[in-house]
């Protein structure tokens, strides 16, 4: 479980926060106008009646979203300045000439490969023929499993989801995890839910699937194998937890032997599927068993045809965008049109620079931390982090509700972080990848069978806890419960959430509210129940955990009244953790800004105060517009709020906030002190 800061893109950097003197006095008279953008805000709205729309008011009544986008704003302007700058990589490496085997060879020529449309039309879905061949084949339900089983190693795995990750109660072991899978809507609210929105979106998904299979040649029933996919996934979706079950680290962990395992999934034979998967053990973690037991029953009661044909269209639809354009049209119209609203198809060259990035990741982000990210910003992120760590010990020491023990533990845990920052110390190998120019469906396969032969080598084995979980070039953050690491990958070390020459109001604003968040995942609903090495365990005193979930159940009851749209509320279950998060970030972001000399002073820049500078930094940082059609879906599947509520909760539950811009106990937001939400 990683908990990330957003879904997009998202940004931190770094700000030294204990350097001397003379330079934060020149970092203060000498910022620059550009780290903050007056224009965009609008002063017809008063900071206490909705500060969002205070500081990006105007921005959002002006801005239009990118008919390539699903939403447009500081994450996405970041996201896609970086693919800009992989995308002048992997543009020299495709010309490079490089030495077979070679990394710049490796990315260059799978680029060169995903931008090559007129061998990828010429292609057609020859190079998928023989897997569907395979499923024709199929018999009956031994066969199903056995393909299933079997498909894995070369990529082309269904109807199972599994990892080999830490075992949350034994986080020095590696695992393998089961979890619930089978869908293709974002969850099962899509296939379950009456109401016309969501009849629409199924009537759509069954128009998708019937063209897919007319895309494929199989056109003749269609209609029917349409139908019939949506009535099975809708009898799977029945198994699915929801979102907010999906939360709870207890509840979705469930050891067992293997034995056990299959006295409740009778009609499947693990012991031959984990021998094909390649998985030497005799326990299975299973987070979702209900899902297991469903696909057990199902695979009996419901026709092998019916099955053959979802696992023809999973294959198809997997694959969409490595085949032609109308494939990868009808794709797009599905699912980025109507379900997230966009208007127009990813630039081609985004689409491969993306798939670069995920399939062959470590080598890209070598050439690209060498180009973009030098050693000494990674000095100075570590400043940053160490000196908000220190202040969170601070705060962790000070808090009135907390035992001595709990807090003794509570500050073990914040001094074990792992900080990752930037790049990987030691860069994984992709000797196995054999990538050619000119077949980028094989060059898939061959990233995708390294990848699972990698994670099946690690089952039974110690846990290495420097791994990282993102690729350097990625736009995001995370915090790890099992590995207790907070991590910052290359990507999002950048503006708008950091600049040398910006004040340091601007800085702890934006990335220090960053780093904090990240800091308090390991200590909100679901991180604070596992302890510091990162097992999940029971550390808390029961009264201590008891005045927790009371604290932290006003948060959620405060988020629930947050809504959007005709009037779609905020799920507060859902969010609970993002929101402690973004509300300790702040708080703690404010207390380390504070110890700066900025933060001590009150010299104006632009007409404000270091305090409101810091406040407004903050607001800009979540400055981003979104369709209506990609918040809907957010709204459902997303545990993060929205970015108007991202800001406004936490402010108006500062005693800084109110200070900062006066605003009276008279005031529309105004929550009086005894009432307000805090945690950290």
């Amino acid at each position: 479980m990683k908990i990330k800061l957003f879904l997009p893109a998202a940004g931190v950097l770094l700000f030294a926060a204990c350097q001397n003197k003379s330079h934060q006095e020149t970092d203060t008279v000498n910022a620059r106008t550009e780290f903050f953008d007056k224009a965009g805000m609008d002063t017809t709205v008063k900071p206490s009646d909705n500060f969002f729309l205070y500081a990006n008011g105007k921005w959002m009544k002006n801005t239009e979203i990118p008919k390539t986008e699903t939403g447009w704003g500081s994450f996405y302007t970041l996201y896609n300045d970086n693919l800009k700058n992989l995308n002048s990589i992997l543009e020299n490496a495709s010309k490079a000439n490089a030495a077979k085997g070679s990394t710049k060879q490796k990315v260059g020529d799978f680029y060169t490969s995903g931008m090559d449309t007129l061998t990828i039309e010429k292609l057609g879905i020859e190079p998928i023929k023989p897997l569907l061949n395979k499923i024709e084949g199929i018999k009956n339900d031994k066969d199903l499993i056995n393909f299933v089983a079997d498909g894995y190693k070369n990529g082309e795995g269904d109807l199972l989801d599994f990892g080999v990750e830490p075992d949350d109660k034994l986080s020095t072991k590696n695992a393998l995890s089961f979890t619930q899978a089978g869908l293709t809507l974002p969850d099962r609210s899509y296939y379950l839910e009456q109401d016309d929105k969501a009849k629409k979106i199924r009537a759509e998904y069954i128009k998708y699937i019937t063209k897919i299979f007319n895309l494929s040649g199989d056109s003749a029933n269609a209609a029917k194998y349409a139908d019939n996919i949506l009535k099975l996934e809708t009898a799977i979706a029945q198994s699915h937890s929801t979102p907010v079950q999906l939360r709870d680290p207890q509840k979705n962990y469930n050891k067992m032997t293997v034995a056990d395992f299959q006295k409740q999934t009778p009609n499947i034979e693990w012991k031959s599927v984990l021998s094909k998967l390649g998985a030497n053990t005799d326990t299975v973690i299973v987070r979702q068993p209900k899902y297991y037991q469903t696909l057990s029953s199902l695979i009996k009661s419901q026709p092998i045809e019916i099955w053959k044909e979802k696992l023809k269209f999973d294959a198809l639809n997997r694959s969409a965008n490595a085949f032609t354009k109308k494939f990868r049209d009808a794709k797009f119209a599905f699912f980025s049109k109507t379900l997230y609203g966009q208007q127009a198809p990813t630039e081609r060259w985004k689409a491969i620079v993306n798939a670069t990035d995920r399939n062959l990741g470590e080598l890209l982000g070598q050439l690209y931390a060498e180009k973009y990210f030098k050693p000494e910003a990674k000095e100075r992120m570590l400043t940053l982090v160490n000196n908000l760590q220190k202040v969170y010990a601070e705060r962790i020491q000070k808090v009135d509700w907390m035992t001595p023990e709990t807090k003794k533990k509570a500050l073990e845990k914040l001094n074990a972080f792992i900080k990752k920052i930037g790049y990987p110390d030691k860069w994984k190998k992709y000797d196995d990848v054999e990538v050619s120019k000119s077949t980028y469906y094989a060059n898939l396969q061959s990233a995708s069978k390294h990848a699972y032969k990698e994670m099946m080598d690690k089952l039974g084995k110690n846990v290495d806890k420097t791994e990282w979980g993102m690729t350097p070039p990625t736009v995001n953050a995370y915090y790890n419960p099992s590995f207790n690491e907070i991590v910052f990958p290359a990507g999002i070390l950048q503006f708008p959430f950091f600049d040398f020459a910006a004040d340091d109001a601007i800085n702890y604003g934006a990335i220090g509210a960053v780093i904090g968040h990240e800091m308090t995942h390991g200590f909100d609903d679901q991180g604070r129940q596992y302890d510091a090495v990162g097992n999940l365990k029971e550390w808390w005193t029961k009264a201590d955990a008891d005045k927790f979930k009371i604290k932290a159940g006003k948060v959620e009851t405060f988020y629930n009244n947050f809504s959007l749209l005709d009037n779609q509320h905020v799920n507060g279950s859902l969010t609970l953790g993002e929101n402690l998060a973004d509300i300790g970030g702040l708080n703690i972001a404010y207390d380390a800004f504070k110890l700066t000399e900025q933060g001590k002073g009150d010299k104006k820049i632009d007409g404000f105060t270091p305090d409101q500078r810091f406040f407004l930094s903050f607001a800009q940082v979540w400055r981003i517009k979104s369709r209506d059609e990609s918040m809907r879906v957010r709204l459902k599947t997303d545990p993060h709020s929205p970015e108007m509520f991202r800001v406004n909760g936490p402010v108006y539950n500062m005693e800084a906030f109110y200070k900062a811009f006066n605003i009276p106990t008279t005031a529309k937001m105004y929550i009086a002190p005894t009432n307000r939400l805090g945690v950290w």
